[in-house]
């Protein structure tokens, strides 16, 4: 009896001491605080900074560009394993590395990406005190080693991603980067300021839909990264909420600040006597923005829209420039109606429609009954929006063929929302009660938005699964883990209410795996900068003297011109014009790329470190240049009256003229016939297409289509075991880039035009 008891007891403080352990995993007891890293690179040597700029300014003289300024390619959306999604997507079992710390940003940016500027842009909803000011120290660390000789090799940024996500359109404004100016944390944000709602809500309430914490029995071995990951989340729960009411200026450092709205982030920067830039991105994202938004609201003054200076228009997440008369559901929220597909675009809803369908008439159901069911199917899918595919139980990705998506833009954004463009937003007019009209006057930027910390990932199509965000389950078990199994699949539709809807978390709501075949390694911003420095660098982002690529380093001007041929406006301009403006365009093809990585890399990093890094391939300019074929003009004329359609207000292609490029570039020169007698604002842009290279993920959904055109059977390039890690699914693609537009303000006079700022 004795033994039996203390048997017994044992047996009870295994339980208990078992018991224990699966609760610390759940609240992070046995994780470890993830640090910054450790910036590793010396200086880039200043020869190899001076050739840079000289390879530019011989191609600028060339093309006959005067030498006043130089141009700087660099990314302002930049990730660290200090973002939710980033440390997530870092987990083995998702086929990630680990750990992507924010110090391996500096070396992969001056190394192997060969930038001149980044900006660290962690989402705010996970930064805790520490971790902000260890994002400043590192970001401060960089631009210290970076200084060769006086001339940084890079010119580093500290910022924060604001990710607001909303359940409706009324109250989604969408993600914005903040970046500051200086390094001084006097002149930076006390703490990074998060977006109420969604985002919040998931990481200090549920973030055990997105991970849960027993997926670290799974994986025994790297059961640290799982255990790591605990404490991440509870270090930000442990963050006591500021005192809402009170102006940012007088809060303590060490609460966790919170603005619901555009307009309250601006507010609340402006109370700590800031002023940085903010930038709106991906706002053409499907996966999380409620089909029915517009920028209606995001134009009334209350919103602070005038702050916007710069906008992203390319990331590694897709295109958010085009507007097309289509839409993915219409109808008001209370009211929704999925809407019959076109040679251009099949709605996801209607979509939900016809695999019911096919599943009715495979059980052989009448026609009748599968009309009706098919019908119900389309509410259903409609009633729910971006969630949609929820409705259909069993549904694989495969089944939703190429529908949802842009057939006919350059690299779309998944799901891509038409109304919240680039270009909807541009032709877009707020009209205030007292007659005042408020408009955004963007300039363009490219961005890697890269959660691996690496900036300026898109310089050559490899290494899908590193220089991409594409990832996934190593396994169908461990897919399952994460998203619902396939399980049986009925002949009907499964309605979903919203408050069911809102209450479900987790990476089923995004279509997480057929959104991965659409992650590409994104774009660049250039700025053409008057010095190489911090305020030079400023200056030419702050007065959009700014254009985006889609990821590889094409040389462009675009300039308003007076008879003489004199530049009078440049990117970015508000210029009072009262007669037929004239411009002109002069842009160079990226350069060719040698393999592997030059010897300043070889010689500044380890071998292992610059294998981790750069995956064995840098940037590593050849001698020749692309080709750019051809130059494509857009016209945008904004409302001038409210609610009148944007259709016929967007010119996309309102031009296009050929480029004869023998391999230096090419110059075109074009004027509008009809500004003076259509006697209303325009803006214009350009864009310039670059011949034909390679391009990760350059055709997502690798369709087979009949002979109307009409995707019939889908092959995503999936990020999960799917599809094999050393399968790149690169394909030629059209890169190019986006000059910031040229706003002309019509004016009834004979005056000359005069640059407003």
């Amino acid at each position: 009896m004795r033994y039996l008891l203390i048997a017994g007891s044992i047996a009870v403080i295994i339980a208990i001491c078992a018991g224990l352990y699966v609760y610390g995993v759940f609240q992070g007891w046995h994780g470890q605080p993830r640090g910054p890293g450790e910036i590793t690179g010396a200086a880039v040597p200043s020869q190899t900074i001076e050739d840079r700029i000289a390879r530019i300014n011989e191609t600028a003289q060339i093309l006959g560009e005067p030498e006043d300024t130089e141009i700087l390619f660099g990314d302002l959306h930049v990730h660290s394993t200090f973002s939710t999604d980033a440390f997530v997507w870092a987990l083995p079992l998702l086929r990630g590395e680990g750990a992507n710390p924010l110090a391996d940003a500096c070396d992969f940016a001056r190394y192997c990406s060969a930038l001149d500027f980044w900006a660290a842009t962690d989402h705010a909803e996970a930064l805790t005190p520490t971790r902000w000011s260890q994002i400043i120290d590192t970001v401060q660390q960089c631009a210290a080693r970076s200084d060769a000789d006086g001339i940084p090799d890079v010119i580093p940024f500290v910022g924060f991603e604001w990710t607001q996500v909303g359940a409706f359109p009324d109250d989604h404004y969408g993600h914005k980067n903040v970046i500051f100016r200086s390094l001084d944390p006097s002149e930076i944000a006390a703490r990074p300021i998060a977006a109420a709602g969604v985002t919040v809500r998931a990481l200090r309430d549920n973030a055990q839909a997105m991970l849960p914490p027993q997926i670290a029995f799974l994986d025994l071995a790297n059961r640290q990264d799982y255990y790591d990951f605990g404490r991440f989340v509870q270090d930000v729960r442990d963050v006591p909420l500021c005192d809402e009411t009170a102006e940012s200026g007088a809060l303590p450092r060490d609460c966790y600040e919170i603005a619901a709205t555009p307009g309250e982030l601006v507010a609340r920067l402006e109370s700590q006597g800031l002023d940085p830039l903010i930038i709106p991105h991906g706002s053409a994202w499907g996966f999380y923005t409620p089909p029915g938004t517009s920028w209606n609201k995001q134009l009334d003054p209350a919103q602070r829209p005038e702050a916007f200076r710069l906008i992203e228009i390319f990331s590694g997440h897709g295109n958010s420039e085009e507007y097309r008369p289509w839409r993915p559901v219409i109808g008001d929220v209370d009211n929704l109606v999925c809407p019959s597909p076109s040679n251009d675009f099949l709605p996801s809803c209607w979509r939900a429609g016809e695999i019911i369908r096919e599943r009715c008439e495979d059980e052989g159901l009448s026609a009748d009954v599968c009309d009706e069911r098919a019908m119900i199917a389309r509410e259903n899918a409609a009633f729910v929006g971006l969630a949609g595919h929820l409705t259909v139980l069993g549904e694989a990705p495969e089944d939703w063929l190429d529908s949802g998506q842009c057939r006919d833009c350059f690299l779309p954004a998944f799901n891509h929302i038409p109304t919240t463009s680039v270009q909807a937003g541009l032709a877009t007019t707020h009209f205030a009660d007292d007659g005042e009209e408020f408009r955004f006057r963007w300039g363009f930027i490219g961005s890697s938005d890269t959660h691996t910390a690496r900036p300026g990932i898109g310089y050559k199509p490899f290494e899908r699964h590193y220089m991409t965000d594409a990832g996934g389950a190593v396994s169908q078990d461990i897919a399952e883990r994460f998203l619902p199994p396939d399980g049986e699949a009925p002949a009907q539709s499964s309605p979903i209410t919203r408050e069911e809807l809102i209450q479900t978390a987790g990476f089923q709501i995004t279509e997480l795996e057929r959104q991965a075949s659409f992650f590409t390694g994104g774009g660049l911003v250039a700025a053409h900068v008057g010095e190489r420095s911090r305020n030079g660098l400023w200056s030419a982002l702050e007065n959009r003297q700014v254009y985006a690529t889609s990821g590889l380093r094409q040389l462009l001007w675009f300039d308003m011109i007076d008879a003489d041929g004199n530049a009078i406006a440049g990117m970015g301009a508000n210029v009072e014009q009262a007669g037929d403006p004239v411009f002109r365009v002069r842009a160079a093809g990226s350069l060719r790329q040698n393999p592997g990585c030059p010897d300043y890399a070889v010689r500044g990093l380890s071998p292992d470190r610059l294998e981790q890094l750069c995956r064995g391939e840098c940037y590593n300019p050849a001698n020749e240049r692309y080709r750019i074929t051809r130059i494509e003009i857009v016209r945008i004329r904004p409302q001038v009256a409210d609610g009148e359609p944007l259709d016929g207000l967007i010119e996309d292609t309102w031009r296009t003229l050929p480029c004869d490029d023998v391999g230096e570039g090419c110059e075109v020169v074009f004027s509008d016939p009809e500004f003076a007698e259509a006697g209303r604002d325009t803006v214009y842009y350009v864009r310039a297409i670059q011949q034909p290279s390679g391009q990760v993920n350059g055709d997502p959904l690798r369709c087979t289509y009949d002979e109307n055109g009409r995707c019939i059977e889908a092959n995503p390039c999936f990020g999960d075991y799917r599809t094999d890690m050393s399968e790149d699914c690169a394909v030629d693609v059209e890169h190019r880039a986006w000059s910031s537009p040229i706003y002309l303000a019509h004016i009834a006079s004979d005056a000359p035009g005069v640059v407003v700022e």
